[in-house]
């Protein structure tokens, strides 16, 4: 039985990756159709999106419904007060703590949605003083992170940050840091997974995000030129996708 995954849309890709992926269910779909390659999505993952920002009265999923939720990333900030996002951090929290029986509902957190989980378990999110960390970067794994990433001291990953967990949630194990970030990501066990990362985006993604924030000023010649010249690194996105699948399918 595929399990049935919600996906939380936090917001809308930038205009010509949404008009390839339709939103970003399409993106976390095409992401989670080649993790499972050669098998069929179908197979595997139930797939639903919902729209968290325009329609948050109406948008989230039953609990009875799923077996599992992923908050996307965002261009907001996880640490605002927004009525749609204290709805989404509110609904994470019931998320966490709802049983069916001896079963509990996974939740996975990407970059915005890894920010969103952090706070709803108690922990600091907040703008980082060390700036922005774009396109690919290398992360080096802790301990738990090599035993959740077999064979691996670092990954490869998509990053589009300056916001970060400053403090790590009360039972929550670290995955991951760089120089500038010191939690990329945190686990507990049977519950969550989270990342700081992309795993989702694609080069060309990426390349689209850089260059409309060079466009605004938003990033300065330097940032975006040391992006641009990482964005064709070799990542590990569909790797860490098939490790999300291998947490929401343990018992």
């Amino acid at each position: 039985m595929p399990l049935r995954l919600a996906i939380l849309e936090a917001d809308t890709p930038v205009p010509a990756a949404n008009e390839r992926y339709k939103g970003y269910f399409g993106v976390f779909r095409h992401l989670f159709a080649r993790a499972v390659a050669p098998a069929s999505l179908d197979s595997v993952l139930t797939l639903t999106g919902h729209d968290v920002v325009h329609n948050p009265d109406s948008a989230y999923p039953d609990l009875d419904d799923i077996d599992a939720i992923l908050v996307t990333g965002s261009k907001h900030n996880a640490f605002d007060d927004d009525a749609w996002i204290l709805t989404l951090v509110e609904y994470v929290r019931k998320v966490l703590t709802h049983r069916r029986g001896d079963r509990t509902i996974k939740v996975i957190g990407v970059c915005f949605g890894h920010q969103i989980v952090a706070r709803a378990l108690g922990a600091l999110v907040g703008r980082s003083d060390q700036g922005w960390e774009v396109s690919v970067v290398e992360t080096t794994l802790t301990e738990k992170g090599r035993e959740l990433f077999p064979g691996r001291e670092t990954l490869k990953i998509q990053q589009m940050h300056r916001d970060q967990v400053f403090s790590l949630p009360a039972g929550a194990e670290l995955l991951a840091s760089t120089d500038r970030c010191g939690n990329h990501g945190f686990v507990i066990p049977g519950r969550v997974i989270t990342v700081q990362g992309h795993p989702e985006f694609t080069e060309d993604i990426m390349d689209e995000i850089l260059e409309l924030r060079h466009e605004t000023g938003l990033f300065t010649d330097e940032l975006y030129q040391s992006g641009k010249a990482r964005n064709g690194d070799h990542h590990d996105g569909v790797y860490m996708a098939q490790v999300f699948l291998k947490f929401l399918q343990e018992q």
